[in-house]
C-alpha cells in the first residue's frame, strides 16, 4: 500500500507547513461570519427611517380594508398603514402586523433583501409590496414560532395549515 505512504506524507508536510492551519482558521472565520451575520440589524426603527426601497406614505390604506379587497381579487400590489405586532428575533427577516380584531398578516422581504431591526416591534409603518393570501403549511408555522422562539408545547399544538394574508415587502418606512 505504498499509496497510502504518499499520501500520509503529503499530510504531514501539509500540516508542518501551516497550510492545514491556515485552512482551519480560514474556516472557523468563515464559521463566524455566517454566524455574526444571523442577527437582526441594530437600530432604533426611528420616525422616517426606510428599510428596502424608499416608500412614499402618500395612497397608503389602512390594513384593515385588506381582508375585503382580497376576497374580491387574489392578488395585488398595494401601500398599506399597519402596527407592527412581532419581528423575527433571530434575524428581522419577517414581521406581523396587525390587521384587526386580533388577526394578522405575515410579511417576508422581497428576495431576502433586507431585515427590520427588533425596535421596530410596536411601530406604525408605510409598507409597500404584494399582498395576497396563502395557504401556509404545518411545517412554515412550525419554522416561524420556533423563530420567534416559543416554546416546545406551542409548536407542538401547531398540527394544520392556516390561511394567512401574505406580504411580500419592496420597501417599509417606520410612521410613528
Amino acid at each position: 500500500m505504498p499509496g497510502k505512504t504518499i499520501f500520509a506524507g503529503k499530510a504531514k508536510r501539509l500540516f508542518k507547513n501551516g497550510y492545514m492551519k491556515k485552512i482551519f482558521f480560514f474556516l472557523l472565520l468563515v464559521s463566524t461570519a455566517f454566524i455574526i451575520n444571523a442577527q437582526p440589524p441594530e437600530g432604533d426603527a426611528k420616525p422616517g427611517e426606510y428599510y428596502g426601497e424608499r416608500v412614499d406614505p402618500d395612497g397608503a390604506i389602512d390594513i384593515a380594508k385588506i381582508p375585503d379587497m382580497l376576497a374580491k381579487k387574489e392578488s395585488f400590489d398595494t401601500k398599506i398603514k399597519a402596527k407592527i405586532v412581532d419581528v423575527c428575533p433571530k434575524k428581522g427577516c419577517w414581521l406581523k402586523l396587525e390587521v384587526n380584531d386580533g388577526t394578522t398578516a405575515l410579511v417576508k422581504m422581497k428576495d431576502y433583501g433586507f431585515f427590520l431591526p427588533l425596535a421596530a416591534k410596536g411601530k406604525t409603518v408605510i409598507l409597500d409590496g404584494e399582498v395576497k393570501m396563502k395557504n401556509t403549511s404545518v411545517e412554515e408555522l412550525k419554522h416561524y414560532a420556533e423563530d420567534a422562539k416559543k416554546s416546545k408545547a406551542e409548536i407542538d399544538a401547531i398540527t394544520k395549515p392556516e390561511k394567512e394574508i401574505r406580504f411580500t415587502a419592496k420597501g417599509i418606512m417606520i410612521l410613528e
